[in-house]
């Protein structure tokens, strides 16, 4: 008799989950089909990764003409469909794999499928009636027609907190978080106080009664999209993320296409990640130089799986994905 352990080779999901992916897959396509909306592939691996200090990059060494080299996996499609973009590919999307190192958890996986699309001359007003039209798809069979309502993120936070992010000192968002129980020490990082009252004090509530569309973001928090001046004279990053039942679902933006202010950011980026002692990236320096052929544009990354999730009424990933990092 054997005395070898066995091992549970099963995926975590069943066999309704892989059926709803399917069939989400196909929805999806038809939709942007109908919409003329080319789908794309572009590679995973690149020779530059984002430099978000937020977000670390799966490194791969391979040889590119006998030659070893540090690649990164992608954590999003968007600089490769970008320099597509510029090229004249007109309105293009991609489903595909990304990769975000050492994210797991209920709602977290290091790999995961994302659909990443982008709508020249669309304005973010005009992208949420589109996202709105593809909820209305995916999600027609458990919500019926939904109406997303539109919220800011200055708003959101005064109304559960009582504090303006955007103008909120450093002391006051300590002095909050203190209140509300989240007694964890930041240091001097004003970003980090707010990103922690988000996430625990506001993101959870968001998106239940209908979805909500959160926009005008703190302008520190642009990443690639640009920064304008709301209602109230304060700067605000002009990006939007889709929420329902408290999850995170979708990021848009309106995308910037100043070579010369996003390679600012990118320096930014790394010095921070130098001070952090976190592994200063590469500049890719193919989307600065595909940037003043593009034309204005709106773009989207949207989470499959955990759309998928939403459809299913599920509560983790591992309940829709097949076999998470710590079985694959």
């Amino acid at each position: 008799m054997s005395t070898e352990k066995s091992i549970n080779y099963q995926p975590t999901c069943d066999v309704s989950a892989l059926k709803a992916r399917a069939k989400m897959y196909s929805q999806l396509r038809q939709f942007f089909a109908e919409r003329e909306v080319l789908e794309v592939e572009t590679p995973i691996l690149s020779q530059a990764g984002v430099t978000d200090v937020h977000l670390a990059s799966i490194q791969a060494l391979r040889h590119v003409a006998g030659r070893k080299q540090t690649h990164y996996l992608q954590t999003s499609p968007e600089f490769a469909m970008k320099r597509l973009l510029a090229s004249g590919s007109g309105p293009i999307y991609q489903i595909c794999k990304v990769f975000r190192d050492d994210e797991h958890g209920r709602k977290h996986n290091s790999e995961f499928t994302m659909l990443e699309w982008y709508r020249p001359s669309l304005s973010l007003k005009d992208l949420m009636h589109e996202v709105t039209d593809l909820l209305n798809v995916v999600l027609a069979e458990r919500f019926g027609q939904v109406r997303p309502t539109i919220m800011s993120y200055k708003h959101a936070f005064q109304d559960r907190l009582d504090i303006n992010p955007l103008t909120a000192t450093l002391a006051e968002l300590k002095a909050i978080a203190q209140k509300v129980g989240l007694n964890i020490d930041l240091g001097e990082d004003r970003l980090a106080y707010i990103d922690l009252l988000f996430s625990h004090m506001v993101e959870p509530s968001l998106g239940f009664d209908t979805p909500v569309f959160l926009t005008d973001f703190p302008a520190e928090m642009a990443s690639l999209a640009k920064v304008r001046i709301d209602a109230d004279g304060d700067k605000v990053a002009a990006r939007f993320e889709l929420y329902i039942e408290g999850l995170e679902l979708a990021n848009a933006y309106d995308e910037l296409i100043d070579a010369e202010v996003l390679r600012g950011r990118f320096e930014v980026d790394n010095a921070e990640r130098k001070k952090l002692d976190l592994h200063v990236m590469p500049i890719d320096e193919y989307l600065l130089s595909a940037l003043p052929d593009m034309q204005e544009c709106s773009g989207i990354a949207l989470g499959i799986d955990r759309l998928l999730m939403v459809v299913m009424q599920k509560m983790r990933l591992e309940q829709v994905i097949t076999f998470p990092a710590e079985i694959s």
